[in-house]
């Protein structure tokens, strides 16, 4: 089954142009598509047979919103895409890439990282610096990586809450310039995090210009509940001044008020799209998010890194103001802990593990304190390493943005290597998409789902010669069985692999079989198509 040369028989091929499957054979010579024909009709001598019958074959999967960026560099492969069919990802999303790291704010970097990062020697500096040390240590899929607007931002202004001058501008460019010129293939933003939080429109219009109109600028936009709609429009706004491509990441309407109003929000979307603004978007099929738990914070309390953060934390009446603040409100903030209730906020990591798997309002309760008092303090004693599960969302809504045209899918699965009990989504994402919003909810055919998964990706961010099954291309592939695919949810025991997954090929190897890496690491940093 390692034969880089093969014929794959008797299976039925999801081509990736979002056509029906139809029975084929494909055949493979060095790792790349030679031929595609009806059964029967690719006859060759002496070349091994893989037997697909009773299987869908498709392009392998494409994990659009990734944060995996620090997986080459563990000791233990990470398997948590590749066992569910992806075998490309783009990285360096919602403004966190690991490089570029300047020397004066490494520390703060290094830091920051570590909310939501395993801990990381960090022994490079620029792009180039960074790649290099990747690709020595090698890939379990592939790699689209974008650099992130936070990690530039932190790199030239630090962790302050500032706005960049002139000159401080054209380094942010200057370095976003050089990570495009070593490969990156656009920039993200993450704009509800520091210190992206204290960023203007007008700095992202002028990054978002280096982009040129080909590199994606892709963003976790400023609010996703209650400032939903000023977000989509500043996100549009930005494409529209701007001229590049623009792309939003897991699209969401986050808390009660704002569910069953996704339809309108597509809406506002279109009505860009058909002015000229080239925008797309990514789901993941779940109704909770996550990220990290510094992200209930109120701005003001954000600023000047961990030890800023942790320092108004120990203080007695920075704690009566951020109380204060979190009932009030600050302008421009949308609070997830109003949105969603202490009880619908699930540790999902923690330094210690001791409250993984437990919401905030369960730990107060057994503690019999406050739960604005329990989060801090969990802050606190976890010096901000940790991370958390919102459930947010209503899945009605996440369905009607996967219908829509020119939606894709990403895990948004945090970095691996934390332990702990992350979102199910890092494990199951694509095999949920199968089973649960095609099989049993048809919310797209089977043919036009996997497009979504696989070639409309590889136009929009620029990969190359992946997501077809088409002679020349890369033969990067997934078998599965239509009828079973999908992935047990469970927030509280997420660590399971998903089930349907017969085989999965990279540049003609079969790298998983029955629920099992056969390694080695065979995926490789890509670039962008020219």
């Amino acid at each position: 089954m390692q034969a880089r040369d093969v014929l794959i028989r008797g299976g039925t091929v999801a081509d990736g142009t979002g056509a029906e499957p139809v029975p084929a054979d494909v055949l493979i010579r060095s790792g790349r598509i030679t031929a595609v024909d009806a059964p029967g009709r690719i006859s060759v001598d002496h070349v091994p047979v893989l037997d697909a019958s009773g299987l869908v074959v498709a392009p392998g999967f494409i994990d659009v919103h990734s944060h995996a960026d620090n997986a080459p560099l563990l000791a233990e492969d990470d398997t948590s895409k590749i066992l569910q069919g992806i075998t490309t990802e783009v990285t360096g999303n919602c403004g966190f890439s690991l490089a570029p790291v300047r020397p004066a704010s490494a520390q703060d970097f290094a830091s920051f990282t570590r909310r939501i990062y395993p801990r990381m020697d960090f022994t490079w500096s620029d792009w180039d610096e960074f790649t290099a040390v990747t690709d020595g240590r090698g890939y379990v899929t592939n790699v689209a990586p974008l650099v992130g607007h936070g990690t530039l931002r932190i790199a030239v202004l630090g962790t302050a809450a500032i706005t960049p001058d002139a000159a401080q501008m054209r380094t942010m460019c200057r370095e976003l310039e050089r990570a495009l010129e070593g490969g990156a293939f656009g920039m993200s933003t993450g704009l509800i995090y520091p210190p992206a939080v204290f960023s203007e429109s007008d700095e992202l219009v002028q990054l978002a210009r280096c982009l040129g109109p080909d590199r994606p600028y892709a963003t976790h936009m400023r609010g996703e509940g209650s400032l939903l709609f000023s977000s989509i429009d500043e996100t549009l706004g930005i494409g529209e001044q701007s001229g590049c491509r623009v792309h939003i990441s897991h699209l969401k309407a986050m808390g009660r008020p704002q569910w069953g109003r996704m339809s309108e929000a597509l809406g506002r979307i279109h009505h860009a799209a058909d002015r000229g603004v080239r925008v797309t978007k990514d789901i993941y099929p779940y109704a909770a998010s996550s990220t990290m738990l510094t992200a209930l914070l109120p701005p003001p309390f954000l600023a000047d890194g961990n030890e800023g953060v942790l320092a108004r934390l120990e203080s007695a009446s920075e704690r009566e103001r951020l109380a204060a603040l979190m009932k009030s409100g600050v302008p421009g903030w949308e609070s997830n802990a109003e949105a969603v209730g202490w009880d619908g906020i699930m540790i999902a990591h923690s330094q210690s593990h001791r409250y993984d798997g437990h919401t905030l309002g369960e730990i107060a309760r057994a503690e019999g304190c406050s739960p604005l008092d329990t989060y801090v303090r969990i802050l606190r004693e976890e010096r901000l390493q940790a991370t958390m599960v919102l459930f947010a969302m209503d899945e009605d809504d996440v369905r009607t943005a996967f219908a829509d045209r020119d939606t894709m899918v990403g895990t948004d699965g945090l970095p691996p290597g934390t332990g702990g009990k992350p979102h199910p989504r890092m494990f199951g994402t694509f095999p949920r998409i199968l089973g649960e919003y095609v099989r049993k909810h048809h919310v797209l055919p089977l043919g036009e789902a996997i497009r979504r998964m696989t070639s409309l990706p590889c136009q929009v961010f620029g990969i190359p010669e992946r997501g077809l099954i088409r002679a020349g291309y890369i033969a990067d592939l997934v078998a599965f069985d239509a009828g079973s695919i999908n992935h047990e949810t469970d927030y509280r025991d997420p660590v399971r692999p998903p089930c349907g997954i017969s085989w999965v090929m990279q540049q003609g190897h079969v790298t998983v079989a029955d629920n099992s890496y056969l390694g080695p690491r065979r995926g490789r940093r890509l670039t962008p198509a020219a």
